[in-house]
């Protein structure tokens, strides 16, 4: 899956202190679950454009030095029951969807009356 390979090369962009700048520029790009926008080639000359060390996120990237991580990452998101991107835990409560803030500030907020 390409959003799989798109989250390792996330984090080879965090090795160079470039992770949000790639996940903007991913999140600018996506066109849907193995459509080709995060294909090895892609993702490489995206890393290219934000100025990362090409041979290092490269290396990184081909490596599949962070496999198991995201891998992990995703069978704990399924544990959880996550099915949507995105979703967002609160002291453990599940929150899906794009929500305005003002919906993750009344959970917040019930959440810290609670305690």
């Amino acid at each position: 899956m390409e959003s799989i390979r798109a989250a390792e090369a996330s984090e080879c962009a965090n090795e160079q202190g470039m992770f949000w700048q790639y996940h903007d520029t991913l999140f600018a790009n996506q066109r849907g679950e193995n459509q080709g926008a995060f294909r090895d080639a892609a993702l490489k000359a995206f890393a290219a454009e934000l100025g990362l060390d090409q041979a290092a996120f490269n290396e990184c990237l081909d490596s599949g030095r962070y496999r198991d991580l995201v891998q992990a990452e995703l069978n704990e998101g399924r544990s959880r029951g996550v099915q949507a991107t995105p979703t967002i835990f609160i002291n453990g409560r599940k929150i899906e969807g794009a929500l305005p803030f003002a919906e993750f500030q009344a959970v917040i907020e019930a959440e810290l009356s609670s305690k």
